[in-house]
């Protein structure tokens, strides 16, 4: 170089400086070079590969990382050729050349741990064994390793002296690195259990989620709430606190509904011959109607001898609330969004100060929430439709209209105090 720049002046810093301009050149045409010709070439090349994992290395850009290395390696190793630099300088380009090699690499291999989870992402096995938190402390181990090759270079040690202090500094690092720990154990044990998967729908109360999980990585587990706000949970809290995982339910096809009208008790009494008569007419009560005359005409019949047939409780009847629960059930047994393989039935719990409380149990085919509102919906419209063709009387508390209706006198008692008024 120095026989290159023989034509300047005889000034070292002159010679110096030139030679300084015509390394930064020859560094940027290295760079100009390899970004624009051979890790384009390699690019179209590696594209005509099959595989995916490839074409998307190159969509992300990976190469172009490797890209700034070039012209480091140039600077790191043309500095050495400058005249009249002091010793000192020229270890100092020398090492933070070695130092930014590392780093560049360390990036790149970064980026190609992302190409990776992009690509596991595409596989449905990706849902229940998501990589992401391994890849991250993959990272965090290439960064680790990467920033300790990095101080060893600009220092001119060996990377062995700081591996050796790291082992006497092990407490502190154990609490830095706390979160990372916790959150490394919680990934795996979540991930091996088969506990939370990227789609499961989640409630979390104590973090205010409850939606589906949209992504799971090393520190945190986030769920796309049903206002579409986004709830971000720290991974190891998933082992401290319990959750709620709708998985079963979407895995098994049926949404269960257990849902109570309230009767009022006042109007539970026996069934009138004219009423069953009716009732026998009813599609869904026939079979259940005839059904149940024979079994009461045989019980009757059998213990006629030993009572007064004249005394209602002495014989066997059929009630309203009985043929109502009968009713119900096969109406929700001919359904056609009732889940016929999981249970369904009608039954009554403890009466309370609300009347007498009749409950549907039973499972929707279709998980898929509106269609399950609606089922449920339409299911109880009916049954307190047609509750008083059964004499019966859904209970609710007085409202203020009630209220004023019993204070306001009826037209006809008006009437009368009228007519005693006018006489």
């Amino acid at each position: 170089m120095e026989t290159t720049l023989g034509w300047l002046p005889d000034t070292p810093w002159m010679h110096s400086l030139m030679a300084i301009g015509l390394l930064l050149f020859i560094a940027w045409l290295a760079h100009l070079v390899a970004k624009k010709y051979i890790v384009r070439l390699v690019g179209v090349t590696m594209k005509r590969l099959p595989g995916s994992w490839v074409k998307e290395a190159v969509d992300n850009k990976v190469l172009y990382r490797l890209v700034p290395i070039v012209p480091v390696i140039v600077i790191g190793r043309g500095i050495a050729f400058v005249p009249h630099l002091p010793d000192a300088l020229v270890e100092t380009v020398q090492r933070i050349s070695q130092a930014t090699v590392v780093l560049l690499i360390a990036l790149a291999i970064g980026a190609t741990l992302n190409v990776i989870n992009i690509i596991y992402n595409r596989y449905p096995i990706s849902e229940g064994r998501p990589i992401k938190g391994y890849l991250q402390i993959a990272k965090i181990l290439i960064y680790v390793a990467a920033g300790i090759l990095i101080v060893s270079a600009l220092m001119a040690e060996s990377p062995w002296v700081f591996l050796t202090g790291l082992g006497a500094m092990t407490a502190v690092i154990m609490l830095i690195f706390r979160d990372t720990l916790l959150s490394l154990v919680a990934g795996i044990q979540l991930i091996n259990n088969d506990l939370i998967r990227v789609g499961d729908w989640i409630e979390m109360p104590q973090f205010n989620a409850d939606g589906p999980v949209v992504d799971i990585s090393l520190y945190v587990v986030q769920v796309r709430n049903w206002d579409k706000t986004i709830s971000s949970i720290p991974t190891h809290k998933f082992l401290e606190h319990s959750f709620k995982n709708w998985r079963g339910m979407v895995d098994a096809g049926g949404r269960r509904i257990s849902r109570s009208v309230y009767i009022d008790m006042t109007t539970i009494r026996f069934l009138t011959g004219e009423e069953v008569e009716r009732f026998s007419k009813f599609r869904l009560l026939r079979e259940y109607i005839a059904k149940k005359r024979e079994e009461i005409e045989e019980h009757n019949n059998t213990h006629s001898a030993d009572h007064d047939a004249q005394i209602i409780v002495n014989e066997r009847h059929l009630t309203n609330i009985g043929t109502f629960r009968a009713y119900l059930l096969e109406y929700l047994q001919n359904h056609p969004l009732v889940h016929e393989e999981y249970t369904t039935m009608v039954r009554q719990l403890d009466p309370g100060p609300h009347g007498l409380p009749l409950q549907v149990w039973t499972h929707i085919k279709d998980v898929r929430w509106p269609v399950y509102e609606g089922a449920q919906s339409d299911i109880f419209d009916h049954i307190i439709a047609v509750a008083p063709e059964f004499g019966l009387r859904v209970f609710q508390e007085p409202t203020g209209h009630d209220l004023a209706q019993l204070r306001r006198p009826r037209r006809s008692e008006q009437n009368a105090v009228a007519a005693e008024a006018s006489g």
